[in-house]
């Protein structure tokens, strides 16, 4: 029993840093996204895009993620091929800065994506004072339409006049 709560904790703990970890970097990207375009630009240097998506815990291994499910997992390694798709590229890249730009939304399109189905999936990461952080978006809730209470006004009923020719 108590051998199963220790790999619980341990399980929800590489979840949690791996949920920082890519957390960190779509705000990174996101925060980033014109300035390391622009740098790119004008110093001709790789540097602004790739310490953009530098990973805080590139040295976990399969130690670590041993303990999440099958799952969980795969969906780690669905995003971080990804993300190491876009390293790859800025990397490697002899493109312009706009033709860069432009594959980079393309690549972000499907990290992003990848990023998602991670938060669903191991949950979002813990804020520093302990609460979950959740990326909500706020949507308008529609009404439903109240009944008429307005009267609906009939005519007597009786014989009918012919209107006058």
């Amino acid at each position: 029993m108590a051998r199963r709560k220790k790999a619980d904790e341990m399980a929800a703990r590489v979840r949690n840093l791996i949920a920082m970890d890519a957390n960190g970097i779509m705000r990174r990207l996101e925060a980033r996204r014109d300035e390391m375009f622009n740098l790119f630009s004008r110093l001709r240097s790789r540097e602004p895009l790739l310490e953009t998506i530098d990973s805080r815990y590139a040295d976990s291994a399969f130690e670590q993620l041993v303990h999440l499910s099958e799952q969980e997992q795969a969906v780690v390694d669905r995003y971080y091929s990804s993300l190491d798709e876009m390293r790859w590229y800025f990397t490697y890249t002899e493109d312009m800065p706009g033709t860069a730009q432009v594959n980079f939304v393309k690549l972000h399109k499907r990290l992003e994506e990848a990023y998602r189905l991670l938060v669903v999936t191991l949950g979002p990461p813990a804020s520093v004072d302990g609460a979950r952080v959740v990326d909500v978006e706020v949507l308008r809730r529609e009404e439903p339409e109240a009944p008429s209470t307005a009267k609906t006004l009939t005519r007597p009923q009786g014989p009918r006049r012919a209107s006058p020719a």
